[in-house]
């Protein structure tokens, strides 16, 4: 009959602003909200039975062997990669060499042509002689052996077997039968990390060894190719020399 208005002063008992006291904590608060979530939190490990603690050692010790192993398949990638580009370093050196080579020949060459054309001409005309220039030095030879160092690189890697796993260092155990116990399980896997730890320090060894050559090989080319561009500028002043020379004979 009579219409009860509702107080806009009065809180409902379930409101968010009574659901807590502004003077507990936030970590008060949460522990009284889940407070089976908060024993599990403080308990830890120490809550769970042995056989989960083991388990659990079980799947970190293979979660950690997967990360090394996959750090090891990263480093043997980088070293096939290294040793393409040692093979391609090593012919790129040997194109410049045998373009310099190609170069003295031309020398030679220009140089019984250069005889020919000063030989040529009327009896009273006055006898041509090419330009006079720097001799040819052909290649130069380093003190460094590149062929001899591609050859031990070449063997390293026969010996470290690329195309296929890597070797395990020598004397170290390998399990034979097989872990019955999550004791034993751990030590196969601690003993999985270390031979992969092993194999990846070799890796990363040989590439330092790869990466230092790759270096010396570069400069050598470099090197070499100032030398051949020096050779190559001095046949190309001879040649118009004598192209000239030529040119002038036939319009006589």
């Amino acid at each position: 009959m009579y219409d009860v208005k509702k107080n806009p002063f009065r809180i409902n008992a379930k409101s968010p602003f009574m659901s807590s006291n502004p003077f507990d904590s936030d970590d008060e608060q949460n522990e009284k909200q889940n407070p089976g979530q908060s024993r599990t939190c403080l308990g830890g490990l120490e809550s769970q039975s042995v056989e989960e603690l083991e388990n659990h050692a079980v799947y970190e010790s293979e979660k950690v062997t997967k990360s090394i192993n996959g750090c090891l398949k990263i480093a043997e990638d980088i070293r096939e990669n290294a040793t393409r580009t040692l093979v391609a370093l090593h012919h790129q050196g040997e194109q410049i060499s045998k373009t310099h080579v190609t170069a003295v020949g031309i020398d030679h060459d220009l140089s019984r042509g250069e005889k020919l054309l000063g030989s040529l001409g009327g009896i009273f005309s006055r006898k041509w002689k090419p330009k006079k220039t720097r001799p040819i030095s052909g290649p130069v030879t380093t003190g460094d052996e590149p062929v001899q160092r591609m050859d031990n690189h070449f063997e390293r890697r026969g010996n470290l077997g690329l195309s296929s796993a890597p070797k395990r260092p020598a004397g170290e155990p390998t399990p034979l039968s097989e872990p019955t116990n999550a004791q034993q399980k751990v030590e196969v896997e601690k003993a999985k990390q270390d031979d992969a730890l092993s194999d990846l320090s070799n890796i990363l060894g040989e590439l330092k060894d790869m990466a230092i050559d790759m270096g010396s090989e570069i400069e050598r080319q470099s090197q070499a190719m100032h030398h051949l561009e020096d050779d190559v500028a001095v046949l190309d002043l001879r040649m118009r020399g004598a192209n000239r020379r030529g040119r002038k004979l036939l319009g006589k």
